[in-house]
C-alpha cells in the first residue's frame, strides 16, 4: 500500500465505518497511514474487549469507563488516550455515531454520592475535543456535527451561596441543564455554565464565559461574559 493508492484504500475504509464520504490527503505517506491504522484496530479490538458495546467503540490507551450499563451509542466512536467517561446517571450518557471524545477528556456525571446525576446526549458527527471536561450533574445535551475545540469545560450545576450564616459548601446545589444545538462550534478554553441555551449553528469564540441564558441561532458570541459580537447571517 504506497502513495496515492494508500491514501484512497484508506479513505474506503474510513468512508465505510463513518457511514460519509472520507478524504485521505495524498501527502501522507504510506507507512504513516498504515501505522494510523494499525493504532486504530488495537483500540477496537480493546474496545470490543473492555466495554461490551461490541465492535462499536474504539478506545484508546488508558482510557476508562465507569458505568457501562448506562452508557450507549452508535457505531464508530471512539474514547481516546486517557479519557474517562462515567455513565452512572438517571438517564445515561447516549452517544450518536461517530462521536469523539478526545485525549484526556473526561465526563462526570455524579457530582457526588449524596446526588445522582442526569446524564449526557451526543449526536451523530460531533467532537468533544482533547483535555475537556463535562460536569453533566444536571444534564447535557450536544446536537449533531458540533465542534468542540481544546480545554472547554462544562458545568451544568450550581452552588446555593444564599446563607451566610453557613458554608456554601453545605448548602447544596441547583441543576438547570445545558444545551447545545446542530452545527455548533465552540473555541478552545472557551467555559459553558448551568443555564445555558446555545442556539443551532452559534459560534463561541476561544476563551468566552456563556452564562445562563439564551444564544440566538447563528449568533456569534465572545467575552466574559459572552455577549453577541456577530452573526453568521446576512
Amino acid at each position: 500500500m504506497a502513495g496515492k493508492s494508500a491514501a484512497q484504500r484508506v479513505g474506503r475504509l474510513i468512508t465505510a465505518v463513518k457511514g460519509h464520504d472520507y478524504h485521505v490527503d495524498e501527502a501522507l505517506p504510506g507507512s504513516y497511514l498504515l501505522g494510523v491504522l494499525a493504532q486504530r484496530a488495537i483500540m477496537k479490538a480493546r474496545g470490543v474487549a473492555r466495554t461490551g458495546l461490541g465492535r462499536k467503540v474504539f478506545l484508546g490507551r488508558g482510557a476508562r469507563l465507569r458505568g457501562a450499563s448506562r452508557f450507549r451509542c452508535g457505531r464508530g466512536c471512539t474514547i481516546a488516550e486517557g479519557a474517562y467517561l462515567d455513565a452512572m446517571s438517571t438517564d445515561g450518557v447516549v452517544w450518536g455515531s461517530n462521536v469523539s471524545l478526545g485525549r484526556n477528556s473526561r465526563i462526570e456525571c455524579v457530582g457526588s454520592l449524596e446526588h445522582l446525576g442526569k446524564g449526557m446526549r451526543v449526536g451523530d458527527n460531533t467532537g468533544l475535543g482533547t483535555d475537556c471536561l463535562y460536569g453533566a450533574a444536571g444534564g447535557i445535551s450536544i446536537g449533531s456535527n458540533v465542534m468542540v475545540g481544546n480545554y472547554v469545560s462544562f458545568h451544568s450545576e450550581n452552588h446555593v451561596h444564599t446563607d451566610t450564616a453557613r458554608p456554601m459548601r453545605e448548602q447544596g446545589v441547583t441543576h438547570q441543564g445545558i444545551s447545545v444545538g446542530d452545527d455548533v462550534w465552540i473555541g478552545a478554553k472557551a467555559t459553558v455554565l448551568d443555564g445555558a441555551r446555545i442556539g443551532r449553528g452559534v459560534i463561541i469564540a476561544a476563551g468566552a464565559v456563556v452564562t445562563a441564558g439564551e444564544y440566538e441561532d447563528y449568533g456569534i458570541y465572545g467575552g466574559v461574559p459572552a455577549r453577541k459580537i456577530g452573526s453568521r447571517q446576512a
